[in-house]
């Protein structure tokens, strides 16, 4: 049997554990405690380090070939940047989505298997999805960027800074500026409105479209309602109307190498229409406004006589006499039996002039109201065709109730211009107008605003935000192309003139000063064929007296593509404002309107303005990026008017690309680049320069 071995051979007796393991439990379960909750504490510490102190602060989302986006957590801003970080495009505050208040770190790209492509649940509050599109032969790089709200009734809103960026663009304000930087409107849907009616709302033109000096360019999409506020040297800001219906908020930031490259895509990118000119031949005639007061079609026949003798008399050429919408009333209701007997009755001399309508070239005013009061409303009421009227139904399969309005200063309903019977109506009319009084050319107002809208009634989704202003410029088009509109926007391509909002009388920027301004801004929006308004300004409807002011206006004028009159200047002034308003309707004959027609040539082609900014021609230059009382027509003359009352000198600075520049009075040629102090414009001239190679 084998020997048994002893179990415990250490010398070390045999212990009981027990009772002293429970006393040691007892002590190191306080200790382990105590190291987990340290343990705690500095991963906790550590974390925050990393979020706060240790994480970068910039995150770059998408890559291009010279651009990059970059998240920067702490401004809650995405930044468009070149890639080396020398030069930031645009910054955009997004820390209106969801909690300003919580940083929100950098997070994995929902989307990393597309490198052109980043995705992300922004706070549990909305959906972001940008795309990354690089264009290597225009050397453009677009960021597409659509936000949708995860829940109902969410607002979502975009503001783009201002600091070292100029912007241009949007919509025509009250007092325009440019750039747009010093401008100031509350947030509000991004419509056209009367700014008549309306001062601080947005007039036309109007687009879905900015531009930045630094060379970027923002679209939005055309689809969808969209509110814009503009916070005066700060920032402008792009805001979704909170719906059940979770709508986004979209649109696209495309930058380029300069300015000037990113308008010239931009625009290609938005106007893909051909482009059609409307009727040159009304850029060589003067418009002259008949102020009457009468009450009857004869009357207006005979004011109309007087008019146009004295404009003979004054020997002020052949030109345009425009009939407000009144006077066109009048004439149009005048008893046509009363017309022939008059032709059958009077002196051979009376009977030559008689059809003094269609002998003289005038233009009419038409507006699609028509008052409650008047004969066709009642009649279309017994037909059963309240259908041609914007109505909404009285009850879900409810008889269709008219939506009253008022215009000037009556109540009236407004055409439905969805429907083609109701065109089919206001074309008849028109040229039922047109046979009787021989006009060529027609004002078609009233286009402003959204009926709908502005009672807080749900518009049909054919008539919303600014729908109803696109199709009457389809019905504008229809009646010719010497149709004028007071509104446009979506409709640039369109051969129509568009007439700039009233003025003041006045050299304020709401008056004289914000002439260049709104020129600028039409033409950068390719609405190129505009008619500015009258001479001296026509907002009060009084005439002007003021002679400076009446000079100096009509020397901006005479370089425009229209020349038009409120105040007839045998009114103001003595013989030498008669003599300088021939002077330079006949300047604006020999000189600007071929200039006009040249580049009106190119605008078809390429969408390149006829008049343009001094960063036209130096897009890399910051101090052409501010000068408002400049412009070009096309690439070689520059013109330089006074806007300053009183004055008789000014500074100009002559934008430098290689070339000189030449004053057309005295032939000095100058550097490009050079800044001319105090250079001399007496009051009947204005300083104008052309570009020698």
């Amino acid at each position: 049997m084998p020997h048994a071995r002893n179990r415990n051979p250490s010398p070390i007796p045999e212990v009981t554990w027990d009772t002293g393991l429970k006393e040691m439990n007892e002590t190191w379960k306080g200790a382990i405690a105590c190291l987990g909750v340290a343990v705690f504490f500095v991963m906790t510490i550590g974390i925050i380090y990393w979020q706060v102190v240790d994480q970068p602060n910039k995150n770059w989302i998408l890559r291009g070939t010279f651009s990059g986006l970059i998240w920067e957590r702490r401004s809650h801003s995405l930044v468009i940047q070149t890639l080396t970080e020398d030069k930031t495009y645009v910054e955009i505050d997004v820390g209106n989505v969801g909690n300003p208040d919580i940083e929100v770190p950098f997070v994995r790209n929902l989307c990393w298997l597309n490198k052109t492509e980043f995705c992300y649940t922004w706070d549990s509050v909305a959906e972001v999805k940008i795309s990354l599109e690089v264009n290597e032969e225009t050397e453009t790089e677009c960021y597409s960027m659509t936000w949708t709200p995860v829940h109902c009734q969410v607002e979502l809103k975009d503001c783009f800074s201002m600091t070292n960026v100029s912007w241009y663009g949007g919509a025509s304000v009250r007092g325009q500026t440019w750039p747009i930087n010093d401008q100031n409107a509350t947030m509000q849907p991004f419509i056209v409105s009367d700014l008549k009616d309306n001062p601080s709302g947005f007039g036309s033109a109007l687009e879905r479209y900015f531009l930045g000096s630094s060379g970027v360019a923002v679209f939005v999409s055309p689809d969808i309602p969209l509110q814009l506020g503009v916070d005066s040297r700060q920032q402008f800001c792009l805001q979704s109307l909170p719906s059940m219906e979770r709508l986004p908020l979209q649109y696209s930031v495309c930058v380029a190498h300069n300015v000037k490259a990113a308008h010239q895509e931009a625009v290609q990118q938005l106007f893909h229409h051909s482009r059609e000119l409307p009727n040159m031949n009304a850029l060589w005639l003067p418009f002259w406004k008949l102020l009457t007061n009468v009450d009857s079609g004869p009357k207006v026949e005979r004011e109309l006589r007087t008019f146009s003798n004295r404009l003979r008399r004054h020997q002020l050429g052949e030109g345009v006499i425009s009939l407000n919408e009144h006077s066109t009333a009048l004439l149009s209701d005048m008893d046509h039996d009363y017309l022939n007997s008059r032709k059958r009755g009077m002196s051979k001399r009376l009977t030559r002039d008689l059809p003094l309508v269609k002998l003289l070239n005038i233009s009419i005013t038409l507006s699609p109201f028509l008052g409650v009061d008047t004969t066709q409303f009642h009649t279309s009421l017994m037909d059963g065709t309240e259908a041609h009227w914007l109505s909404l139904p009285s009850a879900p399969q409810g008889q269709l109730i008219p939506v009253m309005s008022q215009w000037r200063g009556k109540f009236c309903v407004k055409l439905n211009i969805t429907n083609p019977g109701a065109v089919s109506w206001f074309l008849d009319r028109v040229g039922a107008l047109q046979a009787h009084l021989g006009m060529e050319y027609v004002m078609l107002e009233g286009g402003e605003g959204n009926l709908f809208e502005e009672q807080v009634l749900r518009p049909p989704q054919t008539l919303g935000g600014d729908k109803y202003i696109s199709l009457l410029a389809d019905l504008a088009t229809r009646i010719g192309d010497s149709t004028m509109v007071t509104a446009g926007t979506r409709s640039n391509h369109k051969p129509l003139f568009v007439r700039m909002s009233p003025m003041q009388s006045d050299w304020s920027p709401m008056g004289l000063k914000g002439i260049i301004p709104s020129l600028l801004h039409h033409t950068l929006l390719g609405y190129n064929f505009l008619i500015p308004d009258a001479v001296g300004g026509s907002l009060s409807g009084d005439l002007v007296t003021d002679e400076e002011l009446f000079i100096r206006w009509l020397e901006i004028t005479a370089f425009l593509p229209v020349i038009s009159f409120h105040t007839p200047p045998w009114v103001c002034g003595e013989n030498r404002v008669l003599n300088l308003t021939r002077a330079y309707i006949a300047k604006h004959q020999s000189d600007v309107i071929p200039l006009i027609e040249k580049y009106a040539e190119e605008w078809r082609m390429t969408s390149n303005p006829i008049y343009r900014p001094m960063w036209w021609l130096s897009p890399s230059d910051p101090v052409t990026f501010t000068i408002d009382d400049q412009f070009l027509i096309g690439d070689e003359v520059l013109v330089a008017p006074v806007v300053e009352k009183g004055a008789v000198q000014r500074d100009i600075y002559l934008p430098d690309g290689g070339f000189q520049w030449q004053d057309s009075k005295n032939a000095q040629v100058f550097d490009g680049g050079t800044f001319l102090q105090d250079y001399p414009v007496p009051l009947e001239e204005v300083a104008v320069f052309l570009r020698r190679s």
